[in-house]
């Protein structure tokens, strides 16, 4: 049966079967109830294609991602992905993952908003000062952003707390005597390395400790760049004790670097990564800030973006989570107590 002939059933107009269908209010809730009745007796099945286009949507959300090579093997980032398609699935719609480059990244989010291709996006490693936000801000178009930014305009987030992480870790190494303690970090434009690294600063000021210049290293996002952090580090003299790494891929770097150079974690120098470590090395239980389950993260995504689409306020779909410390076997006493 299709729409018209189920119209012609009741009695009614197409245009009032439809709207009771699509759940407009101006149906009065009796009439919807007959018209959903009688469209489950019949069997009846909407056209999604029309529905689509009646209710000027196209039922498709999307993920314009600078894809780096190493994400492609990045569990958290598949987690979280998963998380947000089965999300959609379970509303009878689709994710779209359009890989870009760095470069051609803003002209990808105007001709996708402009051409009206998606009915909202997910904006993922969020920038300090982020020109993607920005341009759907001002351009009204439904978007969560997963992380924080210096943005004035209100609009929807999820994110972790990046300064209780980078807290619990340090008040863990410094109760076990570290007084030199490094931090290696992506781009300090991405605002989850600006926040991770500043509240590092803090917590150690608020210590009474300063931190040697050359503990500080930065633009570390992958494998090959976390050993050369590693390396430089090992190179100083003295040596820190202990290393925070900000990020899980450019962390796998560093402890294979650590391995390489005889290194026992735990023992001759403590470290601790932000992310899962259980892909990095065998053998190696390195202590992590964990960030819980990221498929579950991705989901809650999805329903905030929904609900933005749906008319809720972005000042209502603000949400932070907890991360924890799991301690692993990487951190230990200061040897040189």
């Amino acid at each position: 049966m299709n729409l018209q002939r189920l119209a012609n059933f009741l009695g009614m107009s197409k245009t009032t079967v439809s709207r009771a269908l699509n759940g407009y209010p101006e149906v009065n809730v009796k009439t919807r109830e007959r018209v959903l009745k009688a469209a489950q007796d019949a069997g009846y099945q909407p056209n999604p294609m029309a529905r689509s286009l009646a209710l000027g949507r196209s039922n498709v959300y999307g993920l314009i991602f600078p894809l780096l090579t190493s994400d492609l093997a990045d569990p958290m980032f598949l987690d979280v992905v998963a998380g947000m398609s089965g999300a959609l699935e379970a509303f009878n719609k689709n994710l779209i993952l359009a890989p870009v480059s760095p470069g051609t990244e803003q002209r990808a989010y105007q001709q996708i908003v402009r051409g009206r291709r998606v009915d909202g996006l997910v904006v993922a490693r969020t920038l300090v000062h982020d020109e993607r936000i920005a341009f759907l801000t001002q351009a009204k178009f439904p978007f969560i952003a997963h992380g924080r930014t210096q943005q004035d305009a209100p609009y929807a987030w999820f994110d972790y707390d990046h300064a209780a992480g980078v807290e619990l870790a340090l008040e863990r190494l410094l109760a076990l005597g570290h007084r030199r303690v490094a931090m290696v970090s992506a781009s300090l434009d991405m605002n989850f390395a600006r926040e991770r690294r500043d509240s590092f600063m803090a917590s150690m000021a608020a210590a009474g400790l300063a931190v040697d210049p050359r503990y500080l290293v930065a633009d570390c996002i992958d494998r090959r760049s976390g050993h050369t952090a590693m390396q430089q580090l090992l190179a100083c003299s003295p040596r820190p004790s202990a290393v925070i790494v900000d990020n899980h891929m450019s962390g796998a770097g560093v402890v294979r670097a650590m391995c390489d150079a005889g290194i026992e974690m735990g023992k001759d120098m403590s470290v601790v990564v932000w992310g899962s470590m259980a892909d990095s090395l065998a053998g190696a239980n390195v202590a992590t800030i964990d960030q819980p389950e990221p498929a579950k993260a991705g989901a809650r995504m999805i329903e905030m973006l929904l609900a933005l689409v749906n008319g809720t306020p972005a000042t209502d779909l603000q949400e932070m989570w907890q991360p924890v410390l799991l301690p692993g076997a990487t951190i230990g006493v200061c040897s040189e107590n």
